[in-house]
Order: C-alpha cells, then sequence, then structure tokens
C-alpha cells in the first residue's frame, strides 16, 4: 500500500472511534460522515495505486 494509502486508513480508523465516543449526536454523525469520506478516498487510492502490468505478447 502507498503512503497515501496507510493514511487514509489511519484516519479512517481514526474517526470511527471517534464516532463511537462521542457523546452528541451531532458529533457522532459528523465523525461517522468523516470516516466516510476517509474510506471513500482510502478506496480511491487503492484503485490508483494499483499497478496493471499488460503484457503486449498474446500466447
Amino acid at each position: 500500500m502507498t503512503k497515501s494509502a496507510w493514511l487514509f486508513l489511519c484516519l479512517t480508523v481514526a474517526t470511527g472511534i471517534l464516532g463511537l465516543g462521542a457523546e452528541s449526536q451531532d458529533g457522532q454523525t459528523t465523525a461517522f460522515i468523516a470516516a466516510g469520506i476517509c474510506a471513500s478516498l482510502l478506496l480511491l487510492t487503492l484503485i490508483v495505486g494499483r499497478k496493471i502490468k499488460f503484457d503486449p505478447v498474446l500466447r
């Protein structure tokens, strides 16, 4: 995984834990929205960072 993927993974876990420990409903909702955004960015970085090898020789 790339460094940015690790960053978004850590941010997703941290905001998810923060959302579980939040006292108010608004803080919990905000933390879970942030976790969702970080998770989608994590998925995007995993897709973009994947190196697709193309073999031009057809066998």
